[in-house]
């Protein structure tokens, strides 16, 4: 039935005739897959991706730049302590031997408690002096790294209202990204999918539970589509939109183009970040989404971040010959002092104010 409904139906088997008859679209033939292939995806279609056995051993987390920087001040603080404290001990010694050696009787100081000696030291200057510089490049740094990454999300992964799964899709499955965020290479915008590329697949694909129930994950698809998985039928009454938390958020004063960088600067952006030839030119600013259970701000997505790369790629014109020979056309009119519009140098691009 799957690798050829139509012959099946055309030699007479009834129950092949009968299902034909439940949907009027025609099913896809696919005559190259082998009976053991068919097994396995009539049991995901039922059963669902397999769970991932769990990892040995535990992550380690990453501290940070920032973390490392403010324990290396405080650790230099404690050094420095330490280090008068010692020094102090050790001119008092040899205070004490000067004046053994010159026949002066030296009076043994009476042990002071701690807090009397803690007291003593705030009534040093050069202490107070060496205290006070410490608290201020402690706080200083403090206050630095803050606003230094203020407005810098880096990590951030907001819980959205469906757990779906870039690592299953994009990495097991090995769906293109640019299947479900179709504007990415044609648009400003990559835009989130809508429910019915979703549907594409788990109308079929429902990873049922033992129980016989479809996945929670994707019956939260159903319901904002006010789709019965029983009778196959929509209920536009029953439709809602999913709303998902935006993950990539770049201020409104910063203009973006998706399809200038998935297009004609993939090549370059390519060469600057070092992706594989099998890797999306997505994972350039997104990250290794294949590997993200959910996904996350992985770039900084700051203007340090964009200026340098703007310095370093290599720009290719061999899928800019359009634009080159626009601007080439545009400087040859400049030269004979004729007439020149920005509509001639894209100014007619609707993205050019609407962003």
């Amino acid at each position: 039935m799957i690798k050829n409904w139509k012959a099946l139906v055309d030699s007479g088997d009834k129950q092949a005739i009968e299902a034909a008859k439940l949907k009027p679209s025609e099913m896809t033939t696919f005559p190259t897959l082998t009976d053991d292939q068919i097994k396995n995806i009539i049991a995901y279609a039922k059963v669902g991706e397999p769970k991932k056995a769990a990892e040995a051993g535990a992550a380690v987390k990453d501290e940070g730049a920032s973390s490392l920087s403010i324990a290396g001040v405080i650790a230099i603080i404690i050094l420095s302590i330490v280090i008068l404290v010692v020094l102090g001990r050790a001119v008092k010694m040899l205070e004490r031997l000067i004046l053994q050696k010159q026949g002066i009787d030296v009076v043994e100081e009476e042990k002071v408690s701690l807090a009397v000696g803690v007291k003593g030291l705030f009534k040093n200057k050069k202490f107070v002096f060496f205290f006070v510089l410490c608290l201020v490049m402690v706080l200083g740094s403090f206050g630095w790294m803050g606003m230094w990454d203020t407005g810098v999300h880096t990590g951030y992964q907001p819980v959205q209202p469906i757990k779906f799964s870039h690592e299953l899709h994009a990495g097991i499955n090995q769906i293109d990204c640019q299947y479900c965020h179709t504007s990415a290479f044609k648009s400003k915008n990559s835009t989130i999918p809508s429910l019915n590329v979703c549907m594409n697949c788990h109308k079929a694909v429902q990873a049922r539970t033992e129980a016989g129930d479809v996945s929670p994950e994707i019956q939260k698809i159903y319901n904002a589509l006010g789709y019965d998985p029983t009778t196959q039928t929509y209920d536009k009454s029953k439709e809602k939109p999913v709303e998902w938390v935006r993950v990539h958020n770049l201020p409104d004063f910063a203009y973006f183009n998706h399809s200038q960088h998935v297009v004609v600067g993939e090549a370059a952006i390519r060469k600057e970040k070092g992706l594989k030839p099998t890797d999306p030119v997505c994972f350039a600013c997104h990250g290794p989404v294949d590997t993200m259970e959910e996904i996350y701000q992985y770039s900084p997505l700051t203007m340090k971040w964009c200026v340098n790369c703007h310095k370093d790629a290599d720009i290719s014109g061999k899928k800019n010959d359009a634009f080159y020979a626009n601007v080439i056309a545009a400087h040859e009119k400049i030269k004979k002092g004729e007439k020149i519009t920005p509509a001639m140098l894209g100014g007619l691009e609707c993205g050019k104010c609407h962003y």
